[in-house]
C-alpha cells in the first residue's frame, strides 16, 4: 500500500510543480494514527534559487495556527479554568472595550455603537464573535486603506483591537476571533502564547520547529513567499512576520514544518493521546469535534476583497459546512472522498489539511503563494487528497 500511495502522491506533487500554472515548491504528507504513510517534497524553496524544497523545509503556516490555539483553550476547559460561555472579557479584558461598526464611509470615517451582548470564547472559536479580516471584509478594508487599522501581519496590538463587524453570534465570519482566543489563554495562564504551546502542546508531541519568533535556525530552511500576478506568473517575495512580535497572534503567527504539524494531526486522530501521554482527554476531543456553530448559521464563501491576498475561496462549493471548536466540518462526503463529519482548514499562503477521525487518516499540503485560493496549489491539494482516498479504496 505504501508504495502504491507513494507513486500516486509523488505524481501529484510533480504535476503541481511542472504544470501550467505551477507552484515553485510543495511539501505534503499523509498519516494514519500511528505514523506518516507518505512524506514528499518537490520543486524549490524559492524561484530563481537552486535550493530544493525538502521535507524539513519551514513555512509560515498562517491560519493552520488556529487549531493549535483552540487546543490550548480546550486544555483550560478541561482544567476548569475556562468557561466557554462566559464573557471572554473575564479573561481578556481588552475585548470588552470594543464596539460594533454601524457604518464606514469610503474615507474610513466610522460610526460605532456598543455591542448588544458580550462575546464568549465559544463564539470566538466558531468564528461568530464579530471579527473579520481586511482581505475578506470591505468595512475593515476601508479602515485599513485610511490608515486606521494595521494589517494583522504587523503582529501589533492595534491590529488585534479592531471594532466588531456585527453583534456576537449574529453570523459566521472568518477573522481574528482566534487571535482573541489566544488572549484568553494568555489571560488565564499569565504566560505568552508561545510558552503555553511549548510546554503544554509542543513538548508532549515532540514538536521542535514551531515558533511565533522566527530565528536563524528556522530561517535557514524557510520556503520563500511568492505572489501570483493576474497574468499567472509567479514572483518571489521577501516576506517575514515580525521576529519579535508584540502579540503572539494565535490565529496565524506560527512558523513550522509539515512533519511537526503531522504530530499534531495524529494527536487528534488518537483522541488526544500521544507518545508522551496526553494533550487532551478523549472526551474533550469528542466534544470539540462536534458541530458547535449555531444550526441557523453556516460557513460561507470567503470573498477576496484584497485581490493580492485572496481570491474568492470556498471548500466544496454547494455542500454544507459547519464549524467544530477547532476546525471546519464538511457535513457531506467531499468530492475528494473525505467522509462527512471530517475536519480540516487552511492557511493564507495556500496551506491545507484534513483530519478524518473515522478512517484514521490525515494530511497536510504546504506552499507559500499569495493570493489564497491559488489555482495551482489548491487544485494540487484537492488532487493530493483525492489520490490518497482513491489509493485506499483501490
Amino acid at each position: 500500500m505504501n508504495q502504491q500511495l507513494k507513486a500516486a502522491l509523488d505524481a501529484v506533487l510533480q504535476q503541481t510543480v511542472q504544470g501550467n500554472p505551477n507552484v515553485p515548491g510543495v511539501v505534503a504528507m499523509v498519516t494514519d494514527r500511528k505514523a506518516n504513510l507518505y512524506k514528499g517534497a518537490a520543486g524549490v524553496r524559492r524561484l530563481g534559487d537552486a535550493a530544493p524544497m525538502t521535507t524539513d523545509s519551514t513555512f509560515a503556516i498562517f491560519s493552520t495556527t488556529k487549531a493549535i490555539t483552540a487546543t490550548a483553550a480546550l486544555q483550560l476547559v478541561e482544567g476548569g479554568q475556562l468557561d466557554l460561555d462566559a464573557p471572554a472579557q473575564r479573561y481578556a479584558p481588552a475585548i470588552g472595550k470594543l464596539q460594533v461598526i454601524e457604518s464606514v464611509d469610503v474615507q474610513g470615517n466610522v460610526k460605532l455603537r456598543p455591542p448588544r451582548s458580550q462575546v464568549t470564547t465559544r463564539q470566538l472559536l466558531t468564528h461568530t464573535g464579530g471579527f473579520g479580516y481586511d482581505f475578506f471584509n470591505e468595512n475593515y478594508k476601508r479602515l485599513a486603506d485610511a490608515g486606521k487599522q494595521p494589517s494583522v501581519i504587523t503582529a501589533s496590538r492595534a491590529a488585534l483591537e479592531t471594532p466588531l463587524l456585527f453583534d456576537p453570534g449574529e453570523r459566521w465570519e472568518y477573522g481574528t476571533n482566534i487571535d482573541w482566543v489566544g488572549q484568553v489563554v494568555e489571560g488565564i495562564t499569565e504566560r505568552r502564547l508561545g510558552e503555553v504551546f511549548k510546554t503544554r502542546i509542543f513538548d508532549p508531541l515532540g514538536i521542535e520547529d514551531m515558533t511565533f519568533e522566527i530565528d536563524d535556525r528556522i530561517r535557514a530552511r524557510l520556503a520563500s513567499m511568492h505572489t501570483r500576478h493576474p497574468d499567472g506568473h509567479l514572483e518571489a517575495m521577501d516576506f517575514e512576520l515580525p521576529g519579535k512580535p508584540e502579540v503572539h497572534f494565535g490565529g496565524h503567527g506560527l512558523y513550522g514544518t509539515v512533519g511537526d504539524y503531522m504530530k499534531f494531526i495524529r494527536m487528534w486522530l488518537n483522541d488526544g493521546a500521544c507518545a508522551n501521554g496526553r494533550v487532551l482527554k478523549a472526551e474533550t476531543v469528542a466534544m470539540a469535534c462536534r458541530r458547535h456553530l449555531d444550526p441557523k448559521l453556516k460557513v460561507t464563501l470567503l470573498p477576496g476583497v484584497i485581490k493580492t491576498l485572496s481570491n474568492d475561496a470556498e471548500f466544496f462549493p454547494g455542500q454544507p459546512k459547519a464549524w467544530s471548536l477547532p476546525f471546519m466540518i464538511n457535513e457531506e462526503q467531499a468530492p475528494t472522498g473525505r467522509p462527512a463529519g471530517a475536519q480540516g482548514w487552511a492557511g493564507l499562503a495556500n496551506l491545507f489539511y484534513w483530519i478524518d477521525r473515522q478512517n484514521g487518516l490525515g494530511g497536510f499540503w504546504a506552499t507559500q503563494i499569495l493570493p489564497f485560493g491559488d489555482p495551482a496549489s489548491f487544485v494540487g491539494y484537492m488532487n493530493f487528497e483525492s489520490a490518497t482516498y482513491n489509493t485506499f479504496k483501490g
